[in-house]
């Protein structure tokens, strides 16, 4: 039975047990449903069964060893990687400019920290993904037991993943791949090709662009290594089993029909909008991120004028830049928005 199986059928038991308001009080009622599904480790739902079912079904459908479900994020997935690999002493490799998270699983696994750079793109104002050559220097020099690559970048730049991979195994180096930003890349071949089969560990947040809910995110292993003792040291023993459910689900429809669907709608959407622009640069591999420039304009200012004037927040902004992100949330309407900008 799974997860959503369970939260479907409520059971007749009466429950004198965690959590207290035992699906029936609900003292914000905007969030009625959440709370009348909120269950914990019981006998009348078994959820952890449920939930280790629908973590092999996963597995299954992205071709991994393990896939493993998170509610803290891809932060918790980092950590989990790299507490995983690496032991007090050894030496972890992760971009100076990386999400905060790279460095403090470092910390908390007790491991050296060494940085590696990335080169900065002037005309753009963004940083550039390491090619392998740049980073076979680092694993000669310091052979590192493990390294973590942010791909794609926030911009959407990836690097090449597999020669990455074949290098780190080369070295005995294990990859940990941050594909935060890259949960649609399984499921579309019109996306750049996903870390999931050629990392050890690849770590995905389904909030960011894949439809989940904050902060619902995957940990991908490929490796002879587990990460489920790792996970228990961070993870609550009281975990939320409807967020959990909402990330089954988000599995489920993203490998439908119906999913494939709206992602190949969405990319189909999103390039005739840039068909449409040409008063305006793009840039990057992943066409779901919008990064926008304009001719005369700092990013700074384009920004203002989408705010001011069109109503339009973007996610991220630099001196030479815009960022606008999209994903399955974002409808045919919401695009067209973007139209206005043959005005600028």
């Amino acid at each position: 039975m799974s997860l959503i199986s369970i939260l479907k059928n409520k059971n007749k038991k009466t429950l004198f047990t965690t959590p207290s308001h035992s699906g029936r009080l609900c003292i914000m009622h905007k969030f009625y449903q959440w709370y009348r599904n909120d269950i914990s480790e019981v006998d009348a739902y078994n959820p952890e069964e449920a939930l280790e079912y629908a973590e092999q079904y996963s597995s299954g459908i992205y071709h991994t060893k393990s896939t493993h479900f998170l509610t803290n994020g891809s932060t918790s997935g980092i950590i989990a990687s790299v507490l995983t690999c690496c032991n007090n002493g050894d030496r972890l490799l992760i971009w100076n400019n990386a999400h905060q998270c790279h460095r403090n699983a470092g910390i908390l696994a007790g491991a050296d920290i060494i940085e590696y750079e990335q080169q900065f793109n002037k005309e753009w104002g963004i940083y550039i993904p390491i090619s392998s050559n740049e980073l076979e220097e680092y694993l000669k020099n310091y052979a590192p037991k493990a390294v973590i690559i942010t791909r794609p970048t926030y911009e959407g730049l990836v690097s090449d993943i597999v020669q990455i991979a074949n290098l780190c195994h080369r070295y005995n180096t294990k990859l940990i791949a941050d594909e935060a930003h890259g949960a649609l890349y399984p499921f579309s071949d019109n996306l750049p090709e996903s870390a999931i089969n050629y990392a050890d560990f690849t770590v995905q947040s389904l909030h960011k662009t894949a439809g989940g809910i904050n902060p619902t995110a995957l940990l991908h292993c490929n490796c002879e290594l587990s990460p489920i003792e790792a996970l228990k040291r961070i993870s609550t023993t009281s975990p939320s089993y409807p967020m959990l459910a909402t990330i089954e689900a988000n599995i489920k429809f993203l490998n439908s029909n119906k999913g494939r669907s709206a992602i190949s709608n969405l990319i189909n959407n999103i390039k005739q909008i840039k068909n449409n622009l040409k008063n305006i640069e793009f840039y990057g591999d992943d066409v779901t991120k919008l990064l926008i420039k304009k001719e005369g304009l700092s990013g700074y200012e384009l920004s203002d004028i989408l705010f001011n004037k069109y109503n339009i927040e973007d996610e991220k902004t630099n001196e030479k830049s815009t960022l606008l992100l999209t994903g399955i949330g974002t409808s045919p309407e919401k695009l067209k928005k973007l139209l206005k900008l043959h005005k600028i």
